[in-house]
């Protein structure tokens, strides 16, 4: 029986790889490893909390006694690391916090699997889960390849960008057995509402100002988090090691044109005006250091393991509203206390 430690389990993407491996794996050990930090909740994962096969283990990846010991109790035999601080907000006002958790964190983790796996290295996997942000920012034109240099631009990228080539060098130096996956931006259900697309529904639904940094002409790629997830488990299933695959829905948006489209999806559901919920746009200050345009090339992906995403980013945005429309009770638990007075002082001071 096979044991598969998933770091960041609790949080947005994790909790949908944790739920998708504990119910197509039932002979596995799925071990579920997460800080609970503001954005890990084990409400995500009510529906799973009692299968035989799931386990959930509160640890911080910084400490690694204690992320020592908890390898030396499960013997994991894959491990899928998703943890991560991951707002790049977050990371311009604590740049810090993001050094420890994804650089160390990840050199933790490895440190841990390869003293584990010394000498049986047969079998074994360890798949990071990284993102397109590390690449730099794209003009109009062109798209992250796997060969694309690094030139990430925000502290969190930075961070990612490290923790990349940390996965990559223990591969090189040590025989690690690793896989890197590069992503574009995730969105589904279960997102904490910090990022663009939970945050603009969740004020829609509560008739708040619509931030948007600049003129909201920065463009994005858009993953539909259920197909990313099942990216993960077929990299981490067939991926070879020491390749690193992206992972894009193929779905260019500019913010203020996704904006709009989820104010018109949101007045059709909640019975309002057509037009009404646009009238709660309110440009911002630009971000700093505000990469101009991501987009990714998942041909690899595609032609050597058979990805393709499952949804259109239509289909997939009208999947997302309805989830948070049905689901306002998850939504109002979350966003108490200092989530709101972080984020209000966040768009009125800059």
């Amino acid at each position: 029986m096979k044991t598969i430690l998933i770091t960041g389990g609790a949080g947005f993407i994790g909790s949908h790889v944790v739920r998708l491996f504990v119910n197509k794996y039932p002979e596995y050990n799925i071990v579920n490893l997460d800080k609970l930090t503001y954005a890990g909740n084990l409400d995500n994962l009510r529906d799973i909390e009692n299968k035989p096969n799931y386990t959930f283990v509160k640890a911080d990846i910084v400490d690694f006694p204690s992320i020592l010991s908890i390898f030396e109790q499960y013997k994991p035999d894959g491990v899928i690391h998703l943890a991560a601080e991951s707002h790049v907000d977050r990371s311009i006002d604590n740049p810090d916090e993001f050094v420890f958790t994804n650089v160390i964190g990840t050199v933790n983790l490895l440190n841990a699997a390869r003293a584990i796996w010394k000498g049986n290295m047969e079998g074994k996997k360890f798949h990071h889960i990284s993102t397109d942000e590390v690449f730099g920012s794209l003009g109009e034109t062109g798209f992250f390849t796997e060969d694309t240099g690094y030139d990430p631009r925000s502290p969190y990228s930075a961070a990612k960008a490290s923790s990349d080539h940390f996965v990559k060098a223990y591969f090189h130096t040590f025989d690690l057995p690793t896989v890197i996956t590069n992503c574009s931006n995730n969105y589904g259900a279960y997102h904490f509402p910090e990022k663009l697309i939970p945050l603009m529904i969740n004020n829609i639904i509560q008739k708040k100002p619509l931030p948007v940094y600049g003129e909201g002409l920065n463009v994005r790629d858009w993953l539909y988090v259920e197909d990313h997830a099942s990216a993960i488990e077929l990299v981490f299933s067939k991926g070879k090691v020491g390749e690193t695959y992206n992972v894009g829905g193929n779905n260019e948006w500019k913010n203020i044109d996704l904006v709009k489209l989820l104010c018109s999806i949101m007045d059709s559901k909640l019975g309002r005006e057509s037009g009404e919920s646009e009238q709660l746009i309110t440009y911002v200050k630009d971000r700093a250091g505000h990469d101009l345009r991501y987009a990714i090339d998942s041909s690899k992906i595609q032609n050597e393991l058979g990805w393709k995403p499952s949804l259109t980013f239509e289909e997939g945005l009208e999947k997302t509203v309805d989830w948070y429309l049905s689901n306002q009770e998850w939504l109002n638990n979350i966003t108490s206390g200092d989530y709101l007075n972080y984020y209000k002082d966040m768009y009125e001071n800059r």
